[in-house]
């Protein structure tokens, strides 16, 4: 009886998120306006180095992926000059819910479900509500060699990127930051997960160039610039990244072919 009960339950709750989920999709997407992204910093290792870093933290900061976003969409012709803003909210002082080891179908659905109602109880923004919430947990590269995986999800527009605390990093920190945005409204990932190389055609900036490689610009969601047939590399900054038209698509910047 509590196990059937207990089903009904997460049902009807994945019925409502569902529903929620499809009408604010047709919103984010629609590009009448310009999305708000609010990015939420936290220190994730108590390092001051961290807490340093976070403290200067100002819009100004996030602005290439303002400027990536507005030119890309130029190239697509979306008739809208801005379609994003970026603005930095007061530091959260809890950090996310890592994904569960075991990966199971139920396992996933329910990390999601807490990681949003974490991101809910966890909004530090003190004006309107954001359309994207990203929680960036910034890290002392010092001591941690290794971040976990950053994510994005397009079920509560909600984004967990792990990054390094220092202005060295910043560039290639909004490359991550762009890419779990795109994942929140809809883009998947073009690369090959065991080894992070960019697919073939759709992970290719470029993949009609003669010779092939190397590619001098990685598209947003397969992260790297492919070089050779084995060796792709991580861009400098979002000056060296494109939006590829498989992602344009998914999107909802380009119709299907």
């Amino acid at each position: 009886m509590f196990k059937t009960l207990r089903i009904f339950i997460l049902l009807t709750i994945l019925i409502i998120v569902a529903g929620s989920t499809y009408l604010t999709k047709m919103r984010t997407t629609d590009w009448d306006n310009a999305l708000w992204i609010s990015i939420y910093p936290i220190n994730g290792d108590d390092s001051q180095i961290t807490q340093n870093y976070i403290q200067q933290l100002k819009n100004e900061h996030f602005h290439d992926i303002e400027t990536f976003l507005s030119e890309e969409a130029k190239y697509y012709k979306i008739p809208i000059n801005k379609p994003a803003v970026v603005n930095v909210a007061p530091e959260v002082l809890d950090v996310p819910p890592l994904p569960p080891e075991n990966r199971s179908t139920l396992s996933v659905m329910f990390w999601s479900l807490k990681l949003r109602y974490w991101a809910y109880t966890n909004n530090t923004e003190t004006g309107p509500s954001p359309d994207i919430k990203i929680y960036v947990v910034y890290n002392d590269p010092s001591y941690n060699k290794k971040l976990p995986h950053s994510l994005g999800l397009e079920k509560g527009h909600v984004g967990v990127v792990h990054a390094y605390a220092g202005s060295r990093f910043t560039r290639k920190n909004n490359i991550i930051v762009a890419h779990e945005f795109l994942h929140t409204i809809g883009a998947k990932d073009k690369y090959e997960f065991s080894s992070g190389y960019p697919n073939y055609p759709d992970g290719f900036a470029n993949p009609d160039n003669q010779p092939l490689y190397p590619q001098n610009r990685a598209e947003i969601m397969a992260g790297r610039m492919a070089i050779n047939e084995s060796i792709a590399v991580f861009p400098k900054s979002l000056y060296r990244v494109v939006i590829g038209k498989l992602t344009a698509q998914e999107i909802n910047w380009l119709a299907e072919n």
